[in-house]
């Protein structure tokens, strides 16, 4: 699939000569930090030495004053709480966090959490959690990841005679739940300096907020810090600011000389994670297994699995998860063959700017995956639907730079309900009117996409000579981990180049090769997926390639190589 390659804009070259010098870096490092916002001295001091003295008080957060007051006040009247979290990683990483710091401050009984089922209460909190804790005899309630868009379900607990603690990250509605203590750092009318918590993020900032009222030491909220970058990573929020500080120092404690969590030890080992963990591994090794539980089955087993205080406690769990998750691999494998050659037999699906797609026997845990699945085929916004409860549901994905969001808001009047945002939403229809809405929003989407949208782009950080790829240069890229959203991986283009007669295919079509320009400076390469540009390159015609810089051991020696992003031959 053809790629625009999007280059990053550079700030004044003034700012990037200084910050050069000041660094004594060279000026394509001082670009690439610049495009982050890093600009002086002291803003790149601290993102390059991350420290946790530099995490904003929790008591800026509004209402925090009130949630700890609550919270302490339950502890000290032996009041029950429930903790009360989301079935994806976010919330049951939360729900562990959580449960984790107040159990040794419980008596046996007076703890408990909950996790709704996906299937039959569906996202947040639910009624059915509400007479539950109602008939356990829960008077708060704590919710993490959830509880922002609950007014409702709020009102209804205080009417039972129980109280909520709201601990949410996700854009409120203007009714906002009449909740003892809300924490959303995105309400308007909270001070709070950093927007991007994870929901996990907004559940750390109560318990450091309660250790400094009642002047436990900070360590004990640091010591949970391995679940927060869990759900940083899993929940692909920026990794800038205060997320990036405490996913350096999670990060440091997964990878560190103590031993690892039990359930995490777990995860890795059934993942076959090798080496330092960073944001990726977590992603692709942590993060679907964890989901797997409430996409296959029962959320709960994750919680009860990070929870775990031995790796033989944690193995029991983990075990079931690693299953529910190739089920979930197979499901999922099997419903985008099934979509793609849906597409493929339909003329105006293959040819139409969006694709809408319904079947009434889909697993719904996996759709979402599925119309992911499908932008990576025919790069548009896509809407996947099957059949819940006599209704039509759905997961869409968007295409970058398309509000997928705005465009299902179009359709309203044939929906029962939505929600989300620009890039990802759900949606529940009648199923008869499918085929309209179907209609409809490729309407929509026709009248609003640009041409460009439809392109996938790469974002490039700058354009360098391959001989600038020295270990002193590496060495600044390693500097800047952890990388993601908010700080992706630099991306670089190198122009006319060409293999020195090394180029093969290996695996199933993946290119190894060993890249030179101006017949000097040679430097190895690996490109997966690009076996089809062997032809060409092996004849030594010469090629742009945009890639990343990375290590490779091999035998105990390592060596810098490029990751390929993309690569056009010269005409």
């Amino acid at each position: 699939m053809e790629k625009r390659w999007v280059y990053n804009k550079s700030v004044a070259p003034e700012v990037i000569n200084q910050l050069a010098e000041s660094l004594r870096i060279s000026t394509t490092l001082a670009d690439v930090l610049c495009q982050r916002s890093i600009c002086t001295f002291d803003e790149a001091k601290a993102f390059f030495r991350p420290s946790l003295h530099d995490l904003h008080d929790p008591f800026l957060m509004k209402d925090m004053h009130r949630a700890v007051d609550r919270l302490t006040e339950a502890l000290h009247r032996s009041e029950k709480i429930l903790v009360y979290g989301d079935y994806d990683v976010d919330g049951t990483t939360s729900v562990a966090l959580m449960y984790s710091f107040l159990e040794p401050l419980t008596q046996p009984g007076q703890l408990e959490y909950y996790i709704p089922d996906r299937y039959k209460e569906g996202y947040g909190v639910s009624t059915q959690g509400i007479d539950y804790a109602k008939a356990q005899e829960f008077s708060l309630i704590i919710s993490l990841d959830c509880g922002i868009k609950s007014a409702d379900k709020v009102a209804y607990a205080k009417s039972l005679g129980i109280d909520f603690i709201i601990c949410d990250h996700h854009l409120p509605d203007e009714d906002i739940p009449q909740a003892v203590a809300v924490l959303d750092p995105k309400q308007i009318d909270c001070p709070y300096p950093y927007k991007e918590l994870s929901g996990c993020g907004v559940g750390f900032k109560l318990i450091q907020a309660f250790c400094f009222q009642q002047g436990i030491p900070q360590e004990e909220a640091f010591k949970l810090l391995d679940l927060l970058v869990v759900s940083i990573a899993a929940d692909i929020v920026p990794i800038t600011g205060e997320n990036r500080i405490l996913a350096y120092y999670g990060l440091e404690l997964i990878n560190g000389p103590g031993p690892l969590r039990p359930g995490l030890a777990a995860l890795n080992e059934l993942a076959g994670i090798a080496g330092v963990m960073d944001i990726t591994s977590v992603v692709f090794g942590f993060a679907p297994r964890i989901n797997a539980a409430g996409r296959m089955g029962d959320a709960k087993r994750s919680v009860r699995m990070l929870l775990a205080q031995t790796k033989e406690e944690a193995f029991e769990v983990a075990d079931i998860i690693n299953e529910s998750n190739k089920e979930r691999r197979d499901k999922d494998s099997n419903i985008t063959k099934e979509a793609l050659q849906m597409i493929a037999e339909d003329d105006f699906l293959r040819n139409a700017n969006s694709t809408v797609l319904y079947k009434e026997n889909w697993h719904k845990g996996v759709i979402g995956i599925v119309a992911s699945r499908c932008i990576d085929h025919y790069y548009r916004p896509t809407i996947i639907l099957t059949q819940s409860n006599g209704k039509a549901s759905g997961s869409a994905r968007s295409v970058h730079g398309f509000n997928v969001h705005d465009a299902i808001e179009s359709c309203a009047d044939l929906l029962d309900q939505f929600g989300g945002h620009m890039y990802a939403a759900g949606l529940t229809l009648p199923v008869e009117n499918v085929p309209a809405f179907r209609q409809r929003f490729e309407e929509v989407v026709a009248r609003t996409i640009t041409e460009d949208q439809k392109i996938p782009q790469i974002e490039v950080d700058a354009k360098i000579r391959l001989n600038q790829i020295t270990p002193n240069f590496y060495k600044i890229i390693k500097q800047m981990e952890p990388f993601g959203p908010g700080n992706m991986k630099p991306v670089f283009v190198s122009e006319c180049v060409y293999d020195t007669g090394s180029v093969r295919v290996v695996g199933d079509s993946h290119l190894k090769l060993r890249l030179t320009q101006d017949g000097f400076y040679d430097i190895d390469a690996i490109g997966f997926g690009f076996g089809d540009f062997f032809k060409h390159i092996s004849k030594g015609i010469p090629f742009d390639v945009c890639y990343t810089v990375e290590e490779n051991e091999f035998r105990g020696n390592v060596t810098l190589q490029l990751r390929i992003k993309d690569i056009r031959m010269q005409k």
